[in-house]
């Protein structure tokens, strides 16, 4: 049957829609209108959410974990535990992402992401969560200088051979690689990479301007949480974030907590990338959504207390969720919620390279949607046209 879901404004996030009417069968929209433009046939089955806005479902391309579990676990509750807390926080589509590990338990989990990927894409189980939609492999490849709580043990430089046996045990599935481009063999790895279709994103990284420039011009085209795990700007010597926050061809993500960067930093970085190549992601963790403790970050253990997630006294990604980080793009740099809706939607997917209809409200694409109040609070989260 043939449902119509309407609310008091729609976000596409492109444009706005007043009054939206979005028509959708087997879980896809097929057609899109206004109540001024259009009548809701009588034999349609009408789900009206009230005065919320509407927005395409949010997509996390930088995530770890949530609700206890890793993404690189073994265990098959973990992913579905995550799934079900990431849909509470308005996300439909996510990227798992890997942290450095000995290359066997690296190659298991890509194997294990991938089933996750080739599942959800036949048909999943009915259940309202998230799916996902392509994996993000955050190391081996990566600075030694600048590699965060990655295991300096399982650092590896970047080999062709190496990125081969990933690829293989993803089955193609790997959409984002972050690499280290100053490191020797990198820019083979880049171009190989690029020719495949991956987003090559530069992060945890020492390189200098001409290193980095060198990674763009093989194919580098994102930047993974930017200020982190980077070599310091230097108004002589600009380095990487030089040339991340100057590129046009350069997308970057940033980790919008207040944590990882001042709420003055993030308003830096969203003039310099502006509302086109800036995403926000959370590089979330198993502690997301959990109370403090000690929780899992691939083979790691990092301790969480008031916010912060760390090991070794090191930052060791977040408990931020992709609501908040929208929310906190409104409050630190003055932003509507239409501008900051777009970070978390349609420029993650075109980043990540996943399908058009992901990312925005298009006739044709997944009914895949989040219930906003004005302020970005998540009222409900639609999946496949079915209201959580």
């Amino acid at each position: 049957m043939q449902t119509v879901i309407t609310a008091g404004r729609l976000y596409t996030p492109l444009e706005e829609i007043e009054r939206p009417l979005i028509f959708v069968e087997d879980g896809m929209i097929t057609e899109l209108r206004s109540q001024t433009s259009r009548e809701i046939p009588a034999d349609s089955s009408v789900t009206d959410l009230g005065d919320v806005v509407l927005a395409p479902g949010f997509i996390d391309i930088h995530i770890h974990g949530g609700a206890g579990h890793d993404v690189m676990q073994a265990d098959p509750a973990a992913l579905p535990a995550v799934e079900r807390l990431l849909r509470l926080h308005g996300v439909t589509s996510y990227v798992p992402t890997t942290v450095t590990a000995p290359v066997d338990l690296t190659l298991a989990a890509l194997e294990r992401l991938a089933d996750a990927i080739e599942a959800g894409e036949k048909s999943g189980d009915g259940e309202l969560r998230a799916r996902p939609a392509g994996i993000h492999l955050e190391g081996p490849f990566i600075s030694h200088a600048r590699r965060g709580v990655h295991p300096p043990a399982d650092l590896l430089p970047p080999t062709l051979e190496t990125f081969e046996r990933f690829w293989e045990a993803s089955r193609g599935h790997i959409k984002i690689i972050t690499i280290a481009p100053e490191l020797e063999g990198a820019r083979a790895v880049i171009a190989e990479a690029t020719r495949r279709g991956v987003c090559v994103s530069l992060g945890h990284s020492d390189a200098d301007l001409q290193a980095t420039q060198a990674g763009v011009a093989a194919g580098a085209r994102h930047a993974t949480h930017v200020f982190n795990a980077m070599r310091p700007f230097d108004h002589r010597e600009p380095g990487i974030l030089g040339e991340v926050l100057t590129d046009d061809r350069l997308s970057a993500e940033i980790i919008a907590d207040g944590i990882h960067v001042d709420p003055l930093i993030v308003r830096l970085f969203l003039r310099a990338k502006g509302a086109e190549a800036a995403v926000l992601v959370t590089d979330a963790t198993a502690a997301t959504g959990m109370p403090n403790g000690r929780y899992q970050l691939g083979s790691l253990e990092v301790d969480v207390k008031d916010g912060r997630c760390v090991a070794g006294g090191k930052l060791a990604g977040s408990v931020l969720t992709l609501d908040k980080a929208v929310q906190n793009v409104m409050k630190f740099a003055n932003w509507n919620l239409q501008q900051a809706v777009r970070l978390a939607t349609l420029n993650p997917a075109r980043t990540a390279g996943l399908p058009s209809s992901l990312g925005c409200i298009v006739p044709g694409g997944a009914a895949d949607m989040v219930a906003l109040s004005p302020s970005g609070e998540v009222r409900t989260t639609i999946v496949r046209g079915q209201v959580a």
